[in-house]
């Protein structure tokens, strides 16, 4: 059983990576004004004044983030995409919050944590994962799975997408995969 958690330190490793390479940022806005700044499905979104900070800038500042230099909401890392992409979801979404709450894994050992977005595809990518099967709730993410991994140049699963899933005499619902574990079962 793996943990998003598990891949802390390298997920960071890559943000610093993006950063680097001139595809993420950190950013300082608000999140009420990053949500405003995105624009709407017919409208652009409008660039965070912080976009164009240099990668220097943004490593020293990311790494402050990470040593708990900042408070709460001062600043996010965001990827650097396309603030006017038909795609709402790949207009600079957050990578990284600070959070000052203690993990159930990692206890305090970090204070920045990873997006959903962020995570899934670099944690399929770790595990050697070849066909990521999701409902179709994650279509819509897809993209943003195939940017994250075709950016940062690692092994690219393929996301497939379905309407529900059934097969006949399988055990497929989560809470009753859960009790055959924890019962020992499998």
């Amino acid at each position: 059983l793996y943990f998003a958690s598990d891949y802390f330190p390298r997920l960071y490793e890559w943000a610093e990576k993006l950063i680097a390479d001139g595809k993420a940022y950190v950013c300082s806005l608000p999140l009420e004004e990053i949500r405003a700044g995105r624009g709407t499905p017919s409208e652009p979104g409008v660039n965070s004044p912080y976009r164009d900070r240099s990668a220097e800038e943004n490593l020293h500042l990311f790494r402050r983030m990470k040593a708990g230099e900042f408070d709460e909401g001062q600043h996010v890392l965001r990827a650097k995409i396309d603030m006017a992409h038909k795609i709402m979801l790949l207009r600079d979404p957050i990578m990284y919050r600070i959070r000052r709450v203690s993990h159930h894994r990692t206890g305090d050992q970090w204070c920045i944590y990873p997006t959903y977005d962020y995570t899934h595809g670099q944690s399929d990518s770790i595990e050697g994962i070849t066909h990521s099967i999701c409902t179709l709730e994650f279509e819509n993410r897809r993209p943003l799975y195939d940017w994250f991994c075709e950016n940062l140049g690692i092994h690219h699963p393929q996301q497939i997408e379905f309407n529900r899933l059934n097969l006949t005499y399988t055990v497929m619902s989560k809470r009753r995969l859960l009790t055959l574990v924890t019962e020992g079962h499998v």
